[in-house]
């Protein structure tokens, strides 16, 4: 779908426009391409006094190909930088949050277009002290307004780190950093994210992270599902595509296409999670990632909705994915090292007028994650989920002009996303190297507006 405001504002008359009326003005987001450069320029590392990741993240990024730079030693000073990233871990008190002003103050307009801000933290609750949990929760109130102010396609992260981390949360952090300084995170801002500990390992080439794994993507005939079924075919996973029989032909389509195979299943049957179960077993042996992706609207008030419109979409969108967690892991075909990522949405967070069905799965998708994950955990399993905001897909083609508008608007991004903004989160998140991350809701959505 062609976002023609966007691309007028890119005109030349456009651009006068947008100046004089102080129009939204979206820009051109930097999104990833195999073989591109990790950052369009340096990374600027700064740290408080006293922080603990500082040193290893210099390592990281020295590794990963990113010049690093020194504000202490003035070599930036009036350079332009595609990234700045500070270590906070050293804020142990509300005094101390000076340090990050004198940090970003005078960098804030050096960074390029398309650029990243990313701040290491300690999560508040497992800080030493009540005064310091309280200095780290201040840090999210930075990150978020930075998402608003910076413009021009530049995005800010919070990234808490435990501080008992061990070798996996090394791992999970270099996973972390690496898809946030990347074009893998164009529409994801104002985020916060927790690396703990976990099942953790590093890929041989970070061009191909999941090489040799086998991944499940339910919904995979059309839009995200479609997309992330390439995009994890590109990352160098064998993949299962999974819809519905009457959407066998579009499945087969993206199946053939990437090399994976098509499995036509309604997810709704009673016999739908052991049927999928022996699937896998039968041709695979196991599965090292599960994405529910697999999801329906059918939109009414509350007052107007009949029974079955909130049964089915509950059923697809939540039940189903804890039949199939049951059953995969029950069965240990996925186990030790596995991954599962659900697809949630803004509307889970902030709700919607005429969706209380699909918000109510949504939002449980969000209480599946966060009650589940601690649980999975202790059997080396990482659970995290994703909440798009406004992507362009052929469903938000349907959405009246008006509102369709606003929906692209009220974000940071001035614009909506694409399926492969989502799929690149999932990828992330199906990455072994990202196994201590468990527990986290990442929304893309371009910071939006609702729900913040």
């Amino acid at each position: 779908m062609t976002d023609r405001y966007a691309s007028f504002v890119r005109s030349a008359a456009g651009r006068t426009l947008v100046r004089r009326l102080g129009l939204p003005d979206p820009p051109r987001l930097r999104r990833h391409t195999p073989g591109d450069p990790l950052l369009p320029g340096p990374a600027l590392l700064g740290a408080a006094t006293g922080g603990r990741l500082a040193e290893p993240v210099g390592a990281l990024l020295t590794a990963a190909g990113v010049e690093v730079r020194d504000p202490a030693a003035g070599s930036a000073a009036g350079a332009r930088v595609g990234a700045l990233v500070y270590d906070a871990t050293g804020v142990t008190d509300s005094t101390a949050l000076r340090q990050l002003y004198d940090f970003f103050h005078p960098y804030a307009r050096s960074v390029l277009p398309g650029g990243r801000v990313v701040v290491l933290g300690t999560p508040p609750e497992e800080c030493a002290t009540p005064r310091e949990a309280t200095a780290q929760r201040a840090v999210e109130g930075l990150i978020r307004s930075i998402g608003k102010e910076f413009g021009r396609g530049v995005t800010a992260q919070l990234v808490y780190v435990t501080p008992d981390g061990d070798d996996s949360t090394r791992t999970g952090l270099e996973s972390t950093l690496r898809f946030l300084l990347s074009g893998r995170s164009a529409y994801v801002s104002g985020q916060v994210l927790r690396v703990g500990t976990g099942r953790a390992s590093a890929p041989t080439d970070w061009d191909r992270p999941l090489d040799g794994q086998v991944a499940l993507v339910t919904g995979a005939a059309r839009g995200i599902g479609a997309a992330l079924a390439r995009l994890l075919a590109r990352d160098g996973a064998r993949v299962v595509a999974l819809d519905v029989p009457a959407a066998g032909d579009a499945l087969a389509e993206v199946a053939n296409e990437i090399g994976g195979t098509a499995v036509q299943l309604d997810l709704t049957a009673p016999d739908a999670p052991d049927r999928l179960a022996r699937h896998l077993a039968d041709r695979h042996g196991r599965v090292d990632v599960v994405v529910h992706n697999a999801g329906i609207t059918r939109d009414k008030t509350l007052g107007r909705m009949d029974p079955d419109r909130w049964d089915q979409v509950i059923d697809v969108n939540l039940s189903s994915p804890e039949r199939i967690n049951d059953v995969l892991v029950g069965r240990e075909l996925i186990g030790d090292g596995g991954r599962i990522v659900a697809v949630s949405s803004i509307a889970g967070i902030a709700g919607n007028r005429g969706q209380t069905n699909y918000a109510t799965s949504k939002a449980g998708v969000i209480g599946l994650v966060r009650s589940t994950a601690p649980v999975l955990g202790g059997r080396g399993i990482s659970l995290n989920a994703v909440a798009p905001g406004f992507i362009e897909t052929r469903l938000t083609a349907r959405i009246p002009l008006v509102v369709r508008e606003a929906g692209r608007r009220m974000n940071s991004m001035a614009q909506g996303g694409l399926p492969v903004d989502v799929a690149e989160t999932i990828g992330w998140l199906a990455w072994p190297a990202s196994g201590a991350l468990r527990g986290n809701v990442v929304r893309v959505c371009g910071q939006s507006l609702l729900g913040a």
